[in-house]
């Protein structure tokens, strides 16, 4: 097809407009850098589980078995990977493959080989109480963030099921939303903590048992918001193909949002039932590359000596 100068000229215009508004519902406030498209290559990120127990046998209660805390990073690769015949699979046009894989570990930060699993007994150790955090947990294993995305599995009492899931920390951008994100201070740790029974598959009596809580906190990790964001319909999650929501989004029946539009229940940055979880939309997954592209800390992941 052939046009015309002042056609193409008009075309080029709309291109560059929606290129600078994309992942964006605020056209006036702050915003970032223009959001690359993913590239074409897979992304590998190394991770380790530092696993906290009481000084049970492994496979006994939070000192989880080799072959669960495998599994949970195969569910996590299925979901970003929108991997085909997993309950990470969807055949939304919104959604996609965020082109990222989690590996565990291969090296310890002293170079000796490694399985990516750190078995803490803490029981025999005595630290000072910090609270539930990040912090907390750092005291007994922290492996340069720089080069691991730490993740601790806390053994608390079974009364805390489907209470408490898990939390991770954010990483500080100039992506518009960040400020509502729990970005860690200069002297604070970084990592994902997950409550033991929330790790991997299990047939607990919890909505919370297919692995999506690993999922919903490395998409914090990698500068995602919950999908209702500031619980504003206007700026929102700051990704325009996250239907609008202004309120939080439980349960595994889809509601209508702001302007009339459905939500999306099975978006993993919701508090959905995990039995509905699997769609990371392009926007969300541009906004993802951003940050291993742009933040000094996440980006050396990419060429972490752990891989």
């Amino acid at each position: 097809m052939i046009y015309s100068k002042s056609a193409l000229l008009l075309i080029a215009v709309l291109a560059v407009i929606l290129f600078l508004t994309s992942c964006s519902k605020n056209d006036d406030d702050i915003g970032p850098s223009p959001i690359p498209e993913p590239g074409n290559e897979v992304v590998y990120l190394p991770v380790v589980v530092h696993v906290m127990h009481n000084g049970e046998g492994i496979g006994e209660g939070p000192n989880l078995s080799n072959e669960r805390i495998n599994r949970q990073i195969e569910i996590l690769n299925e979901d970003y990977r929108r991997k085909v015949e997993t309950k990470g699979f969807n055949d939304h046009p919104d959604g996609g493959d965020a082109q990222i894989e989690f590996v565990l570990a291969k090296k310890t930060p002293t170079g000796a080989q490694t399985d990516g699993i750190n078995r803490i007994d803490a029981s025999q150790i005595n630290v000072p109480e910090l609270g539930y955090n990040q912090n907390h947990f750092a005291q007994y294993a922290y492996w340069n963030p720089n080069a691991y995305i730490n993740i601790w599995t806390s053994a608390l009492p079974e009364s805390m099921m489907c209470l408490v899931l898990g939390s991770a920390t954010a990483p500080e951008t100039d992506l518009p939303g960040t400020q509502y994100l729990p970005v860690p201070g200069p002297n604070d740790a970084e990592g994902i903590l997950i409550n033991w029974m929330h790790f991997g598959e299990s047939d607990i009596d919890c909505h919370a048992r297919f692995g999506r809580t690993l999922t919903h906190e490395m998409g914090h990790y990698l500068g995602l918001l919950h999908t209702w964001g500031s619980g504003d319909c206007e700026t929102n999650d700051f990704c325009d193909d996250t239907p609008a929501v202004d309120s939080h989004v439980f349960g595994k029946v889809p509601f209508i949002g702001c302007a009339g539009e459905e939500i999306m229940i099975g978006n993993y940055m919701n508090y959905s039932h995990d039995e509905v979880m699997n769609i990371f939309t392009k926007d969300q997954i541009q906004r993802m590359h951003y940050v291993l592209k742009n933040h000094p800390g996440r980006n050396a992941l990419l060429t972490s000596p752990a891989l």
